[in-house]
């Protein structure tokens, strides 16, 4: 069993923030293995690059969600956290797509499942799911696709 490039560039950070004595960095990497390792336990399997893209994007929407909600009940500096956590978590990501990439994506998913209009948004997510993954954020990709299909 050969472990994931991703998952060594993840152990290699470890080590260096243990090395730099750089405790929300290590904490967080941690915590992003620990997420991984779970997964594999519980599904009994080693995870590819893209599971290991999902994990590392479900925990980037949970900080996000929980940034917000700490802005808006006031408490900033747990929101600088979160946001601090993401910024680590952003580095093992792949580059995002800009807003033309993402529109000329959507058009091509559109054209090549043949979708006519709302009904047909989930095969049109489903087409662009693979290729946007950690690349965009899904709720952002879902308001697009629906514009787009609204006509």
């Amino acid at each position: 069993m050969s472990e994931s490039s991703l998952k060594d560039q993840l152990g290699s950070a470890v080590k260096d923030a243990m090395r730099n004595k750089d405790k929300i960095r290590l904490v967080t990497l941690r915590m992003a293995q620990a997420a991984i390792k779970q997964i594999e336990i519980d599904e009994r399997r080693e995870l590819s690059d893209e599971d290991v893209l999902k994990v590392l994007d479900k925990m980037l929407k949970q900080r996000r969600d929980a940034a917000s909600q700490y802005d808006e009940a006031g408490r900033g500096e747990l929101g600088d956290k979160e946001r601090a956590e993401m910024a680590i978590i952003e580095e093992f990501m792949p580059a995002a797509l800009s807003e033309d990439d993402l529109d000329s994506l959507i058009r091509m998913a559109i054209s090549a499942t043949g979708a006519q209009g709302m009904q047909d948004m989930g095969r049109v997510m489903n087409e662009l799911r693979p290729q946007v993954l950690g690349r965009v954020d899904m709720g952002h990709l879902s308001k697009k696709v629906r514009a787009a299909l609204a006509g």
